[in-house]
C-alpha cells in the first residue's frame, strides 16, 4: 500500500509540476519527450535506416500503432522473401507523443503489443519482429518520415453523430488525417508511396490526400506527382485477427499508374496474394466506395431483419428458427441474427461517410441516399427495444426498472472477442441506467470498458454516447465482473447480450441459484433454446427474446402443464 500510495503521490507531483505523463494500461508511467528527446531520437532512426538499407531492406513507416496500424506494422516486419526467406521490410511504427497513446511506443520498442487481442499470434509475432527479426521499432519523431520507401497511414477516421438515430446530422471527422496527411507532404521524399489503409469517406485520397501533398511538394519546389494509393483493411477482430489482414483478399488502387504498380508490388511482398489475389481498381474512389459499400450492405440487411425481428415477437413466430431454416439455401446462407443493434468501428458510421461524402467533398446537394442512412439509425436505437423488453418482462413479474438490480451478461460488440467499440450492449446498459436501474456486467473478454469508465474523453471529448441520455454520470464507476457469480447475486433480472461461447449453454438451475431467486430473462441474440426457455418458466422466471415471438407458447404451456 505505502508504494502505492507512494507512486500515485510521485504521479501526482510530477503533474502539478507540469510534467506530461502517459500512462499504459498496465500503470506504467512514461514522461513524454522533451524538446532534446527528438534530435537523439532520429539519430537513433537514421543509424538503423541506413544499417537497414544496406541490407536491402525497403523502409516502411506506419502512421498510427492503434487496433489496426500496431498488428499491420508487425506483419509487414514479419513478412520475407519468398525466395530467399529473408526479411525484406523495415518497419518503423510511428505515434504522436500524447499522454493518451505515447505508452505505445516504448512497449513496441520493448516487444509488447500495444493492443490487447484474443489472436494468440498477436503478441508473439510482434515481439519476435522486435527482439529476434529486429524489423521493428516505434517513434514518436514525424522526421522519420524522411526516412520512408512507403508509408502506410492508418491514422483513425471517426463519424460524430450529433444524435441517437439520425446519421444525416452527423459529420465525418477526417482532422487527424488531414494533419498527417500534410506532415506526410511536408517530410517525405518525391518517390515515397503514401498508401491510405485507414477506412475513409469516399473521394478521400483524390479530393483530399492528393491537393495536401500535391501543394507540400509545390512549396518544397517538388515537381514530381506524389505517389498515393489506397487499400483498405478489412480486419476482424477475434482468434483471427492476424489472417484477416494477411490472409484474406485486399482491394487497392493508386492516384497514376505509378501508385498502382507500386501498391500492387508492396502488398504482393507483405500479403499471401498467392491464396487471396488482389483485385486492383481503376480509381482509389472506386476502392473507397467498396469499403463503404461493403459495410453498408451487412449493417442494412441487419437492419432489415430488425422489422422481422418485430414481426416474430408479436405473432408467436420464433425468428431463429426462421432464419435457420432459410440459411440451409447456398445463396443465403449468410444470413446471421441482428442481436441488439450491431457494433465494432466499421459497421456503424461507415455509411454516413458515404454520404458524408457525397454532400461534401463531391458538392451534391440532392438527397440520394434512402437506405444507407436508414439502416444505420435502425441500428443504432434496436438496442432500446432490448431494454424495453427488459422492462416488460419486469413488469410482467411486478416489478420496475428503477427498483430493480440488472445484470447485463457481455460488453462486446460480438461473440469472443474483448472489442467494445459500438457495442449494442453499451445502449442497453445507458437506457436501462436512464430509467433508474443498478447495472452490473459481466464478460470474459474485457477487462475495461472505456466507453464508461472515461465517458467524458474517450474516444474522444464530445464523442462518447453518454450524451444521448439521462442519469449517466455514475457509469463512470462501472466495471466489469470477471466473476459471474458475482455479477448475478441478487440479480432481478439477467439481459444475455453477447453470443459469448460461456453464455451458450448456461443452466437455468444454475443461474436461478447465483441470483437466489427466480429472474427476468431476456435472450438478445437466440442463445436459449426451446428446452432452457421452458426450465425456466419451471422455476418461476419470466422470459423475453428479440425476435422470439413464440416464448409466450412455452410460457402458456408450462403454465397450463403441458409438456
Amino acid at each position: 500500500m505505502a508504494i502505492l500510495e507512494n507512486r500515485e503521490a510521485l504521479i501526482g507531483y510530477m503533474k502539478e509540476n507540469g510534467v506530461e505523463l502517459s500512462i499504459a494500461p498496465d500503470g506504467e508511467v512514461f514522461t513524454l519527450p522533451g524538446p532534446e528527446d527528438y534530435e537523439k531520437e532520429f539519430d537513433r532512426l537514421r543509424e538503423m535506416v541506413d544499417e537497414e538499407k544496406a541490407r536491402g531492406r525497403e523502409i516502411v513507416v506506419v502512421m498510427g500503432i492503434g487496433f489496426v496500424g500496431a498488428v499491420m506494422a508487425a506483419v509487414v516486419a514479419d513478412s520475407a522473401d519468398r525466395h530467399s526467406g529473408e526479411p525484406k521490410k523495415f518497419v518503423i511504427g510511428m505515434q504522436r507523443p500524447s499522454p493518451r497513446s505515447y505508452w505505445k511506443i516504448p512497449w513496441i520498442k520493448k516487444g509488447i503489443a500495444p493492443v490487447e487481442a484474443e489472436d494468440p499470434e498477436v503478441a508473439p509475432m510482434i515481439r519476435r519482429c522486435v527482439t529476434e527479426k529486429k524489423t521493428l521499432t516505434a517513434t514518436f519523431v514525424y522526421d522519420v518520415l524522411k526516412l520512408a520507401d512507403v508509408v502506410v497511414v492508418d491514422v483513425q477516421c471517426d463519424y460524430l453523430k450529433e444524435a441517437l438515430g439520425n446519421v444525416v446530422e452527423g459529420r465525418a471527422e477526417i482532422g487527424a488525417l488531414e494533419e498527417a496527411l500534410r506532415v506526410i507532404g511536408e517530410k517525405i521524399e518525391p518517390g515515397c508511396l503514401v498508401l491510405i489503409e485507414t477506412t475513409v469517406p469516399p473521394g478521400t485520397t483524390e479530393y483530399v490526400a492528393y491537393p495536401i501533398i500535391k501543394k507540400a511538394f509545390e512549396r518544397r519546389g517538388i515537381t514530381g506527382e506524389p505517389l498515393i494509393a489506397h487499400s483498405f483493411e478489412r480486419v476482424m477482430p477475434g482468434r483471427d485477427y492476424v489472417s484477416s489482414i494477411r490472409d484474406f483478399w485486399r482491394v487497392c488502387s493508386g492516384i497514376n499508374e505509378e501508385s498502382k504498380k507500386r501498391v500492387v508490388r508492396f502488398l504482393s511482398e507483405v500479403l499471401n496474394v498467392e491464396k487471396f489475389p488482389l483485385t486492383v481498381l481503376d480509381r482509389p474512389l472506386e476502392s473507397e466506395t467498396c469499403k463503404i459499400v461493403e459495410n453498408s450492405y451487412r449493417a442494412t440487411i441487419l437492419a432489415y431483419l430488425h422489422e422481422w425481428s418485430l414481426f416474430a415477437e408479436r405473432n408467436g413466430v420464433d425468428l431463429i428458427k426462421v432464419i435457420e431454416a432459410i440459411r440451409v439455401r447456398p445463396t443465403h446462407s449468410n444470413m446471421i441474427f441482428p442481436g441488439p443493434g450491431i457494433g465494432g468501428y466499421c459497421l456503424p458510421k461507415d455509411g454516413g461517410l458515404g454520404v458524408w461524402a457525397y454532400n461534401t467533398l463531391m458538392g451534391f446537394d440532392d438527397d440520394i441516399f434512402q437506405v444507407t442512412p436508414l439502416a444505420i439509425d435502425i441500428n443504432d436505437t434496436r438496442s432500446l427495444h432490448a431494454a424495453q423488453l427488459v422492462r416488460d418482462a419486469l413488469r410482467n413479474m411486478g416489478r420496475i426498472v428503477a427498483a430493480s438490480k440488472i445484470a447485463v451478461l457481455g460488453a462486446s460488440y460480438r461473440e469472443d472477442v474483448g472489442d467494445t467499440r459500438y457495442s449494442g450492449s453499451e445502449i442497453v446498459v445507458r437506457k436501462l441506467t436512464e430509467m433508474g436501474a443498478e447495472v452490473t456486467v459481466h464478460d470474459p473478454y474485457v477487462k475495461h470498458w472505456w466507453e464508461f469508465e472515461k465517458q467524458d474523453t474517450y474516444p474522444a471529448p464530445g464523442h462518447s454516447w453518454s450524451r444521448f441520455f439521462r442519469n449517466q454520470d455514475k457509469l463512470k464507476e462501472l466495471r466489469v465482473h470477471k466473476d459471474l457469480a458475482a455479477c448475478l447475486k441478487e440479480a432481478d433480472a439477467v439481459v444475455l447480450a453477447v453470443r459469448h461461447e460461456s453464455y451458450r449453454d448456461l443452466d437455468p438451475d444454475r443461474i436461478v441459484e447465483m441470483t437466489g431467486r427466480p429472474a427476468a430473462i431476456v435472450d438478445c441474440f437466440g442463445i436459449l433454446d426451446d428446452a432452457r426457455i421452458r426450465r425456466y418458466f419451471e422455476l418461476g422466471c419470466e422470459v423475453k427474446g428479440l425476435g422470439r415471438g413464440h416464448v409466450k407458447r412455452i410460457k402458456d404451456d408450462v403454465r397450463n402443464g403441458r409438456t
